[in-house]
């Protein structure tokens, strides 16, 4: 760790109390060490209300400095220790995940508790800052993408021994998000009622784009009608769509990654064969004649070329703007794939089809898509009526 620890284990420091009459906080806790670099005799102090609490403080960094860290790395603020070990905090982390991460320490870690001490990071200290972020109104995966960059640097400070456990890891908030939660119980909320919706909403995000591009709309009702996720539908290829039997054999998607966007393989590693519907067939047949017949070029892209991501789609079009005035201001890109999912699910696709459409891995994920809605419960019960009402043969009763 770059200038994290600099000091040999078991090095000697001076230490002493001073105390100022007169102070809210009299007692001055002060340690002194010679640098094994720079032979300078460099020190650390604070001060304290109460005697104790200085000694204390003093033990602490006794403690560290028999186990070779540096005193002012035990004290200094969390922003000033994050911003020093941040390549070893987010090491492993592709750039998709690193940029939401930083942007989440930048913009509410730090404003919230970079002030603090390492020490003084506690369970309620992170209970209360997510709470501040849940009332300033985040999203759940901004929160999200908050949590992780504390837990991370906490983990760190953990292994530098400057903390016995990891107090970021709180559970319980998501429950406030359940109605944008991916997994969540009844993700049938998540969908479009119907067709007119779906194309509704196509037609004012290609309204509220630059120069009204159609290309987001044939996006947008793509992947509703797929139940796909964005990345797949990025990463679609003429040579893909099987017009004659109108199958797409869905290969790979388009991923941010290190250097950029990238092509990879499917979420679930592995390809699977998604019906396409006669509604999108003309719309597929329009997207194909704008390739010249390239069988490797990409099914969909943005106005001016480029290879389109959920962000991308958010930004150019206005999405947050534009689902709030139509009433879904919960609606998110991956929604679209709930309710493919849900519609499919509703016209009786049988769920072990519906899993291999959809690429989950678990049954369990497919099934909460088959929880029938109030209509259908209401046409079992008339359905059952009408059964029981139906003319029959009576019994006849044999008389031994």
């Amino acid at each position: 760790m770059a200038g994290a620890i600099a000091l040999p284990i078991g090095i000697s420091l001076s230490s002493d109390i001073e105390y100022r009459e007169g102070r809210s906080k009299p007692y001055k806790a002060r340690v002194r060490w010679v640098d094994p670099v720079t032979k300078k005799r460099p020190s650390k102090s604070e001060s304290f209300a109460e005697e104790a609490d200085a000694r204390k403080w003093l033990e602490g960094i006794e403690e560290d400095a028999a186990q070779g860290i540096d005193p002012r790395m035990a004290t200094m603020p969390l922003t000033e220790y994050g911003e020093a070990n941040m390549p070893l905090i987010m090491r492993g982390l592709e750039e998709k995940t690193l940029d939401p991460y930083m942007a989440g320490w930048r913009q509410r870690v730090v404003p919230t508790v970079g002030h603090l001490p390492v020490r003084r990071i506690t369970n309620g200290v992170v209970d209360r800052a997510v709470h501040t972020w849940i009332a300033d109104g985040c999203s759940r995966s901004v929160v999200k993408n908050s949590i992780a960059p504390l837990v991370r640097t906490m983990e760190q400070a953990r292994r530098d021994g400057l903390v016995d456990f990891n107090p970021a890891r709180v559970t319980g908030w998501q429950q406030e998000y359940k109605l944008a939660e991916d997994e969540l119980e009844d993700p049938r909320s998540l969908a479009l009622p119907d067709w007119y919706t779906l194309t509704t909403l196509a037609d004012a995000l290609v309204a509220r784009s630059h120069r009204e591009y159609r290309g987001w709309g044939d996006v947008v009702v793509f992947e509703a009608c797929t139940a796909t996720r964005i990345g797949e539908v990025s990463g679609c290829r003429v040579k893909d769509i099987d017009t004659t039997n109108w199958i797409w054999n869905l290969r790979r998607q388009t991923t941010p990654g290190p250097g950029g966007l990238l092509d990879k393989g499917t979420k679930g590693k592995r390809a699977r064969n998604v019906p396409i519907i006669e509604d999108i067939r003309e719309l597929v047949l329009e997207r194909i004649a704008l390739t010249d017949g390239n069988p490797d070029a990409r099914l969909f892209l943005g106005p001016r070329g480029g290879r389109i991501t959920t962000a991308i789609l958010r930004d150019a079009t206005h999405w947050d703007d534009v689902v709030t005035q139509l009433g879904y201001e919960h609606l998110r890109r991956h929604d679209l794939r709930h309710t493919g999912l849900t519609w499919m699910a509703d016209a009786g696709v049988p769920v072990h089809h519906l899993q291999k459409i959809a690429g989950h891995g678990s049954l369990e994920v497919t099934q909460r898509y088959l929880h029938p809605d109030h209509q259908s419960v209401t046409d079992a019960g008339e359905l059952l009526t009408q059964h029981l009402r139906a003319p029959r043969t009576p019994r006849l009763l044999v008389v031994k």
